[in-house]
Protein backbone atom coordinates (compact mmCIF):
# COMPACT_ATOMS: atom_id res chain seq x y z
CA UNK A 1 0.00 0.00 0.00
CA UNK A 2 1.25 3.48 -0.85
CA UNK A 3 2.09 5.75 2.06
CA UNK A 4 0.55 9.22 1.66
CA UNK A 5 2.33 12.24 3.08
CA UNK A 6 0.21 14.23 5.60
CA UNK A 7 0.74 17.27 3.39
CA UNK A 8 -1.16 15.66 0.54
CA UNK A 9 -4.75 16.46 1.41
CA UNK A 10 -7.85 14.80 -0.12
CA UNK A 11 -8.72 18.16 -1.67
CA UNK A 12 -5.33 18.35 -3.39
CA UNK A 13 -5.65 14.80 -4.71
CA UNK A 14 -9.14 15.51 -6.04
CA UNK A 15 -7.84 18.63 -7.79
CA UNK A 16 -4.96 16.68 -9.41
CA UNK A 17 -7.38 14.02 -10.69
CA UNK A 18 -9.69 16.73 -12.06
CA UNK A 19 -6.79 18.37 -13.93
CA UNK A 20 -5.69 15.02 -15.36
CA UNK A 21 -9.19 14.15 -16.54
CA UNK A 22 -9.44 17.58 -18.15
CA UNK A 23 -6.44 16.72 -20.30
CA UNK A 24 -3.70 18.77 -18.64
CA UNK A 25 -0.31 17.00 -18.89
CA UNK A 26 1.58 16.26 -15.64
CA UNK A 27 4.26 18.90 -16.23
CA UNK A 28 1.61 21.65 -16.43
CA UNK A 29 -0.07 20.41 -13.26
CA UNK A 30 3.28 20.35 -11.49
CA UNK A 31 4.06 23.90 -12.64
CA UNK A 32 0.68 25.12 -11.37
CA UNK A 33 1.34 23.56 -7.99
CA UNK A 34 4.75 25.19 -7.75
CA UNK A 35 3.28 28.56 -8.74
CA UNK A 36 0.69 28.14 -5.98
CA UNK A 37 3.45 27.79 -3.38
CA UNK A 38 3.69 24.02 -2.97
CA UNK A 39 7.27 22.86 -2.23
CA UNK A 40 8.55 20.96 -5.26
CA UNK A 41 9.22 17.70 -3.38
CA UNK A 42 5.70 17.67 -1.95
CA UNK A 43 4.17 18.58 -5.32
CA UNK A 44 6.06 15.79 -7.11
CA UNK A 45 5.07 13.22 -4.46
CA UNK A 46 1.43 14.30 -4.60
CA UNK A 47 1.39 14.10 -8.39
CA UNK A 48 3.09 10.70 -8.56
CA UNK A 49 1.01 9.08 -5.82
CA UNK A 50 -2.31 10.47 -7.01
CA UNK A 51 -1.85 9.72 -10.70
CA UNK A 52 -0.45 6.24 -10.04
CA UNK A 53 -3.43 5.28 -7.86
CA UNK A 54 -5.83 6.88 -10.33
CA UNK A 55 -4.30 4.91 -13.21
CA UNK A 56 -4.47 1.66 -11.28
CA UNK A 57 -8.11 2.25 -10.42
CA UNK A 58 -9.20 3.31 -13.89
CA UNK A 59 -6.81 1.31 -16.08
CA UNK A 60 -6.01 4.46 -18.07
CA UNK A 61 -2.69 5.70 -19.46
CA UNK A 62 -0.90 8.66 -17.92
CA UNK A 63 -2.52 11.99 -18.96
CA UNK A 64 -0.73 13.38 -21.98
CA UNK A 65 0.37 9.89 -23.06
CA UNK A 66 -1.28 10.45 -26.44
CA UNK A 67 1.52 12.93 -27.18
CA UNK A 68 4.26 10.43 -26.36
CA UNK A 69 5.59 7.36 -28.14
CA UNK A 70 3.68 4.37 -26.77
CA UNK A 71 3.15 0.77 -27.88
CA UNK A 72 -0.43 -0.47 -28.29
CA UNK A 73 -0.78 -2.63 -25.18
CA UNK A 74 -4.56 -2.74 -24.88
CA UNK A 75 -5.91 -5.78 -23.00
CA UNK A 76 -2.39 -6.62 -21.80
CA UNK A 77 -1.35 -8.12 -25.11
CA UNK A 78 1.83 -10.20 -25.08
CA UNK A 79 2.63 -9.94 -28.81
CA UNK A 80 2.64 -7.01 -31.22
CA UNK A 81 3.05 -6.80 -34.97
CA UNK A 82 5.37 -3.97 -36.02
CA UNK A 83 5.61 -3.51 -39.78
CA UNK A 84 5.10 -7.24 -40.30
CA UNK A 85 7.58 -8.29 -37.59
CA UNK A 86 6.31 -9.98 -34.42
CA UNK A 87 7.61 -8.54 -31.15
CA UNK A 88 7.00 -10.05 -27.71
CA UNK A 89 6.03 -7.91 -24.70
CA UNK A 90 8.07 -9.20 -21.76
CA UNK A 91 7.41 -6.52 -19.14
CA UNK A 92 5.42 -3.30 -18.78
CA UNK A 93 5.69 -0.71 -15.99
CA UNK A 94 3.75 2.56 -15.68
CA UNK A 95 6.04 4.68 -13.43
CA UNK A 96 8.58 4.93 -14.85
CA UNK A 97 7.02 4.08 -18.20
CA UNK A 98 9.16 1.10 -19.18
CA UNK A 99 8.39 -1.71 -21.63
CA UNK A 100 10.75 -4.61 -22.34
CA UNK A 101 10.42 -6.19 -25.78
CA UNK A 102 11.59 -9.61 -26.90
CA UNK A 103 12.80 -10.28 -30.42
CA UNK A 104 12.64 -6.71 -31.68
CA UNK A 105 15.68 -7.43 -33.86
CA UNK A 106 16.70 -10.69 -35.50
CA UNK A 107 20.15 -12.18 -34.86
CA UNK A 108 21.10 -11.34 -38.43
CA UNK A 109 20.06 -7.69 -38.00
CA UNK A 110 22.07 -7.45 -34.78
CA UNK A 111 25.16 -8.90 -36.43
CA UNK A 112 24.83 -6.62 -39.45
CA UNK A 113 24.53 -3.49 -37.28
CA UNK A 114 27.67 -4.48 -35.40
CA UNK A 115 29.57 -5.15 -38.63
CA UNK A 116 28.51 -1.86 -40.23
CA UNK A 117 29.37 0.20 -37.13
CA UNK A 118 32.67 -1.42 -36.14
CA UNK A 119 34.94 0.51 -38.58
CA UNK A 120 33.43 3.85 -37.48
CA UNK A 121 33.72 3.52 -33.69
CA UNK A 122 35.24 6.37 -31.68
CA UNK A 123 35.30 7.15 -27.95
CA UNK A 124 31.74 7.97 -26.83
CA UNK A 125 30.85 11.54 -25.92
CA UNK A 126 28.12 13.14 -23.82
CA UNK A 127 26.19 16.37 -24.34
CA UNK A 128 27.73 19.54 -22.87
CA UNK A 129 24.72 21.23 -21.27
CA UNK A 130 26.27 24.68 -21.24
CA UNK A 131 26.93 24.83 -24.99
CA UNK A 132 24.79 22.17 -26.63
CA UNK A 133 27.91 20.45 -28.01
CA UNK A 134 29.47 17.17 -26.90
CA UNK A 135 32.70 15.92 -25.35
CA UNK A 136 34.38 12.82 -23.91
CA UNK A 137 33.23 12.23 -20.32
CA UNK A 138 34.60 9.81 -17.71
CA UNK A 139 31.02 8.79 -16.86
CA UNK A 140 30.73 7.09 -20.27
CA UNK A 141 33.48 4.53 -20.87
CA UNK A 142 32.36 3.11 -24.21
CA UNK A 143 33.00 3.67 -27.90
CA UNK A 144 30.32 4.36 -30.44
CA UNK A 145 29.09 5.92 -33.66
CA UNK A 146 25.93 7.41 -35.21
CA UNK A 147 24.15 6.40 -38.36
CA UNK A 148 22.22 9.11 -40.13
CA UNK A 149 18.49 8.47 -40.10
CA UNK A 150 17.69 6.22 -43.06
CA UNK A 151 21.38 5.96 -43.97
CA UNK A 152 21.08 2.42 -45.37
CA UNK A 153 18.49 -0.28 -45.99
CA UNK A 154 19.03 -1.87 -42.56
CA UNK A 155 18.53 1.44 -40.71
CA UNK A 156 15.44 2.18 -42.77
CA UNK A 157 13.91 -1.20 -41.94
CA UNK A 158 14.64 -0.94 -38.21
CA UNK A 159 13.45 2.68 -37.98
CA UNK A 160 10.21 1.83 -39.76
CA UNK A 161 9.65 -1.07 -37.35
CA UNK A 162 10.32 1.15 -34.34
CA UNK A 163 7.91 3.80 -35.62
CA UNK A 164 5.15 1.21 -36.04
CA UNK A 165 5.87 -0.40 -32.67
CA UNK A 166 5.86 2.87 -30.70
CA UNK A 167 3.29 4.73 -32.81
CA UNK A 168 5.71 7.58 -33.45
CA UNK A 169 6.76 9.24 -36.72
CA UNK A 170 10.06 7.99 -38.12
CA UNK A 171 11.04 11.59 -38.88
CA UNK A 172 10.83 12.40 -35.16
CA UNK A 173 13.71 10.06 -34.36
CA UNK A 174 17.43 10.70 -34.13
CA UNK A 175 19.72 8.40 -36.12
CA UNK A 176 20.63 5.06 -34.57
CA UNK A 177 23.62 5.15 -32.25
CA UNK A 178 25.65 1.97 -31.79
CA UNK A 179 27.76 1.59 -28.64
CA UNK A 180 30.44 -0.95 -27.79
CA UNK A 181 31.34 -1.69 -24.17
CA UNK A 182 34.48 -3.69 -23.33
CA UNK A 183 35.01 -5.45 -19.95
CA UNK A 184 34.74 -2.87 -17.17
CA UNK A 185 33.06 -0.27 -19.36
CA UNK A 186 29.85 1.35 -18.11
CA UNK A 187 27.59 4.39 -18.43
CA UNK A 188 26.81 5.91 -15.05
CA UNK A 189 23.15 6.77 -14.23
CA UNK A 190 21.83 9.77 -16.14
CA UNK A 191 18.69 11.18 -17.79
CA UNK A 192 18.22 11.29 -21.56
CA UNK A 193 16.07 14.44 -21.68
CA UNK A 194 17.71 17.83 -22.03
CA UNK A 195 17.47 19.76 -18.79
CA UNK A 196 15.83 23.18 -19.39
CA UNK A 197 17.97 24.84 -16.73
CA UNK A 198 21.14 24.58 -18.82
CA UNK A 199 22.14 27.37 -21.17
CA UNK A 200 22.88 25.05 -24.08
CA UNK A 201 19.45 23.40 -24.10
CA UNK A 202 17.74 25.84 -26.52
CA UNK A 203 20.41 25.07 -29.12
CA UNK A 204 19.77 21.34 -28.78
CA UNK A 205 15.97 21.70 -28.83
CA UNK A 206 16.09 23.68 -32.08
CA UNK A 207 16.84 20.45 -33.94
CA UNK A 208 13.58 18.69 -33.04
CA UNK A 209 12.35 19.64 -29.62
CA UNK A 210 12.75 17.70 -26.41
CA UNK A 211 13.57 14.02 -26.24
CA UNK A 212 10.48 12.11 -25.11
CA UNK A 213 11.51 8.48 -25.39
CA UNK A 214 14.45 6.07 -25.55
CA UNK A 215 14.75 2.59 -27.05
CA UNK A 216 17.86 0.55 -26.22
CA UNK A 217 18.33 -2.54 -28.40
CA UNK A 218 20.78 -5.27 -27.37
CA UNK A 219 22.95 -6.50 -30.24
CA UNK A 220 24.64 -9.31 -28.29
CA UNK A 221 24.45 -11.01 -24.88
CA UNK A 222 27.42 -10.30 -22.59
CA UNK A 223 28.69 -13.22 -20.53
CA UNK A 224 28.20 -11.26 -17.28
CA UNK A 225 27.01 -7.74 -16.42
CA UNK A 226 26.01 -4.93 -18.73
CA UNK A 227 22.34 -4.63 -17.75
CA UNK A 228 20.32 -1.43 -18.08
CA UNK A 229 19.57 -0.14 -14.59
CA UNK A 230 16.85 2.19 -13.27
CA UNK A 231 18.16 3.14 -9.79
CA UNK A 232 15.05 5.07 -8.69
CA UNK A 233 12.90 1.92 -8.86
CA UNK A 234 15.45 -0.86 -8.35
CA UNK A 235 15.00 -2.29 -11.84
CA UNK A 236 17.66 -3.94 -14.02
CA UNK A 237 16.94 -5.15 -17.55
CA UNK A 238 19.12 -8.01 -18.75
CA UNK A 239 20.97 -7.38 -22.05
CA UNK A 240 19.68 -10.25 -24.23
CA UNK A 241 20.52 -10.25 -27.95
CA UNK A 242 17.58 -9.04 -30.05
CA UNK A 243 15.62 -7.71 -27.07
CA UNK A 244 15.08 -4.05 -26.24
CA UNK A 245 13.98 -1.78 -23.41
CA UNK A 246 11.82 1.28 -24.11
CA UNK A 247 11.10 4.11 -21.70
CA UNK A 248 9.40 7.49 -22.13
CA UNK A 249 9.40 10.68 -20.09
CA UNK A 250 6.44 13.04 -20.17
CA UNK A 251 8.53 15.94 -18.85
CA UNK A 252 12.23 16.82 -18.58
CA UNK A 253 12.14 16.19 -14.85
CA UNK A 254 13.39 13.62 -12.35
CA UNK A 255 9.77 12.92 -11.36
CA UNK A 256 9.59 10.65 -14.42
CA UNK A 257 11.93 8.27 -12.55
CA UNK A 258 13.79 7.55 -15.79
CA UNK A 259 17.25 7.87 -14.27
CA UNK A 260 19.10 4.97 -15.89
CA UNK A 261 22.55 3.64 -16.59
CA UNK A 262 24.54 0.89 -18.22
CA UNK A 263 25.95 -1.43 -15.55
CA UNK A 264 29.62 -2.40 -15.93
CA UNK A 265 30.39 -5.30 -18.24
CA UNK A 266 31.99 -7.99 -16.05
CA UNK A 267 32.85 -10.60 -18.66
CA UNK A 268 32.68 -10.44 -22.44
CA UNK A 269 31.56 -7.34 -24.32
CA UNK A 270 28.29 -5.50 -24.93
CA UNK A 271 26.89 -3.99 -28.11
CA UNK A 272 23.74 -1.86 -28.09
CA UNK A 273 21.88 0.34 -30.54
CA UNK A 274 20.00 3.32 -29.11
CA UNK A 275 17.13 5.24 -30.69
CA UNK A 276 16.12 8.59 -29.18
CA UNK A 277 12.71 9.98 -30.04
CA UNK A 278 12.00 13.73 -30.25
CA UNK A 279 8.82 15.82 -29.98
CA UNK A 280 9.08 17.03 -33.57
CA UNK A 281 10.96 16.25 -36.76
CA UNK A 282 14.66 15.82 -36.00
CA UNK A 283 16.83 17.79 -38.42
Amino acid sequence: MTTISPSITPELRAWIVAQAESGFPPEEVLAAMRNSGWPEEVAIEALEVTLTEHLQAKGKPIPGRESLPEPSLEESTTRLMADGHEVRVLMSMMLPRVVVFGGLLTDAECDELVALSRPRLVRSETVVNETGGSEVNTARTSEGMFFNRGENALCQRIEKRIGALLNWPVKNGEGLQVLHYRPGAEYKPHHDYFDPVHSGTPTILARGGQRVGTLVMYLNTPEKGGGTTFPDVGLEVAPIKGNAVFFSYHAPHASTKTLHGGAPVIEGEKWVATKWLREREFI
